[in-house]
């Protein structure tokens, strides 16, 4: 499982790479145990763990909820005080014939449609491989209510941001039974439309050069739903536009329409951390044959991910605040060595490139101070 894990931290996302990574000296400490006298997993090793063993059922549902046990251990050296939850789905293009790919008009590609869960600081709190053809809501309880269900009782501000494709009364019901705050996409309808008329005429007078944004709120009940709700109106002319932008945010949240907006807009950096684990962790390499050993992946590559985003967020100095998880692999994890090979132990010496003595030092005190303190006698 180690190998598997920081395999794909260090940008060794296939199987196929543990031809070379059973022999590295870094690899080998990172396994431990037999491994660094001998070699870690041979590529036939960790094709048979992760196609044949991983992928069991009992298995898969065991590796599903790593990620959340991994984070609640970080948030008991960091207790959070609110935790915000942002729902996404995205796609996988497949380019053989995977079990469960299919064409998905949206995305304009063959692929899987995985469902994600991150929470504030980036971490997936979960995730799901669907088929590529399902709604880009999809089995959303099976993913979200064992992260709800582990903060229960235990963070008292909860809240969730989805785009459109979550605009469901299911969803809002599930939400509000469960005393969460929410702010949701809402597809805009004629209905909608003229609740805010008096906002879609345009300005009197010459055109602004400058960007006017209006805000507004009204109570909405659609045919659907049982009862009425907040609806939340954003209206912005842009200079050179003849038609206004519209959105519409269905909440429950008593704020400000404009700091629901503000809210819901923070949930753009959900879609940054995707984008991260498609470019720095390759979370889409999904090439299995078989749909199990494709969403196995997809669980190892989340797992490899939260603990790119740990280090980044837990053990990192100020001075790298603004790295990005591919800056964190190419220069911190990623990088030549040589190794010095003792009776008792072995020297790792690397070359101040990237990461300077002073910046190395203050990483490794960091990650010390995360270690358990030792038990009393």
């Amino acid at each position: 499982m180690r190998q598997s894990v920081f395999g794909r931290l260090a940008g060794y996302e296939d199987v196929n790479d543990a031809e070379r990574l059973c022999r590295d000296p870094a690899m080998r400490w990172v396994v431990g145990h037999q491994a660094i006298a001998s070699s870690a997993a041979s590529t036939s090793q960790m094709g048979r763990f992760e196609t044949k063993w991983l992928s069991r059922p009992e298995n898969l549902i065991a590796l599903a909820d790593l990620p959340g046990q991994w984070i609640d251990k970080v948030h008991r050296l960091r207790p959070p005080k609110v935790i915000v939850l942002d729902m996404d789905s995205s796609e996988s293009p497949t380019y053989g014939d995977q079990e469960g790919s299919a064409y998905n008009g949206h995305f304009g590609c063959t692929c899987y449609h995985p469902l994600f869960v991150f929470n504030q600081l980036g971490d997936v709190e979960r995730c799901a491989l669907r088929p590529g053809n399902v709604h880009s809501a999809d089995g959303w309880r099976v993913v979200l209510e064992p992260v709800i269900a582990r903060y229960r009782g235990i963070v008292k501000r909860l809240y969730f941001r989805g785009d459109a494709a979550f605009a469901n009364p299911e969803i809002y019901e599930f939400l509000e039974s469960e005393g969460m705050g929410y702010a949701i996409r809402l597809p805009a309808n004629s209905i909608l439309q003229s609740k805010i008329g008096y906002l879609l005429k345009r300005p009197v007078g010459r055109p602004a050069h400058d960007l006017r944004r209006y805000f507004a709120s009204f109570s909405y009940q659609a045919q659907s739903w049982r009862k009425p709700r907040r609806v939340v109106a954003k209206v912005e002319w842009h200079s050179g536009e003849l038609y206004p932008r519209v959105g519409f945010i269905v909440t429950n949240l008593a704020r400000p329409a404009e700091r629901v907006v503000a809210f819901y807009n923070q949930r753009g950096t959900a879609e940054q951390w995707i984008r991260e684990g498609k470019g720095a962790i390759k979370w889409t390499r999904l090439s299995c044959r078989t749909f199990a050993a494709n969403a196995v992946r997809l669980q190892l590559h989340a797992l490899a991910y939260n603990l790119g985003n740990f280090m980044r967020t837990l053990a990192m100095p100020k001075a790298a605040e603004p790295w990005s998880l591919t800056s964190l692999r190419e220069k911190l994890i990623k990088i030549g060595a040589k190794v010095v090979s003792h009776g008792r132990y072995v020297t790792f010496q690397m070359a101040e490139v990237a990461v300077s003595r002073q910046m190395f030092n203050e990483i490794l005190a960091l990650i010390a101070r995360l270690r358990a303190p030792p038990a009393l006698a």
